[in-house]
């Protein structure tokens, strides 16, 4: 990562970008050699949240992949933009070996909020830990208007900057 990289990381950091939260069982590492690939997106499926992202958190670590739960709503203008660039490939150079397991605001929010992934604005980004719950590694929502996917972008890298 070039000085360049790491300056800009850190300027996101310090303008806060990342929500904090409660704080519940340490976030996956996904640790291993660097991450590449292109960015995946996983319907959770139906069940319990916590286990299916525990199941998620072990996967991507054996492949050496980052993991984020991603809850978006079909009507949801950012979300909307932000799935469809994944999809295209278009952030597989920003995100490389990102897998989005994503979840429904309108359908999953009783299970979401069950294993501590709750959030008023939407879309909702957040790291889980290896027990499947949320940790307070997470930025949600996005200005009305403008370019969603360069506003996000950043937001979602920083989730991944090593923590002070």
């Amino acid at each position: 990562m070039s000085r360049t990289d790491v300056g800009f990381l850190l300027a996101i950091l310090a303008v806060g970008a990342c929500e904090s939260g409660s704080k519940q069982a340490p976030p996956a590492t996904h640790g291993g050699p660097a991450t590449t690939g292109p960015v995946r997106l996983v319907n959770a499926g139906a069940g319990e949240v916590a286990p299916l992202v525990a199941a998620a958190v072990a996967e991507a670590e054996q492949e050496h992949r980052r993991l984020l739960v991603y809850v978006g709503a079909v009507w949801c203008k950012p979300c909307e933009a932000f799935h469809d660039a994944a999809a295209r490939g278009d952030l597989d150079t920003a995100l490389p070996g990102l897998t989005l397991l994503t979840f429904d605001s309108d359908v999953d929010t009783e299970r979401l909020v069950a294993a501590g992934y709750e959030s008023r604005l939407i879309p909702l980004f957040v790291v889980p830990g290896r027990d499947g719950r949320a940790t307070a590694r997470a930025t949600s929502g996005a200005r009305t208007g403008g370019d969603y996917v360069a506003e996000l972008v950043p937001r979602v890298q920083a989730l991944f900057a090593p923590e002070k």
